[in-house]
């Protein structure tokens, strides 16, 4: 893969990760809990982002 094929996947990765992000934040869920999604979703971004989406809080 070329240097802009890979940079253009990093950047797709990274607006799907604050995404996750923005809409934990939003999300009906307790602060605590906003927290630690929040923080798995920035420390182990591909397995924190598939748990979320099984998982996470949800409106």
């Amino acid at each position: 893969m070329g240097i802009e094929v890979t940079g253009l996947l990093g950047l797709i990765w990274l607006i799907i990760v604050i995404w996750a992000v923005v809409k934990v934040a939003q999300s009906s869920a307790g602060s605590l809990a906003k927290l630690l999604w929040i923080l798995v979703l920035l420390f182990f971004p591909l397995v924190g982002l598939i748990i979320w989406f099984l998982l996470g809080p949800k409106g």
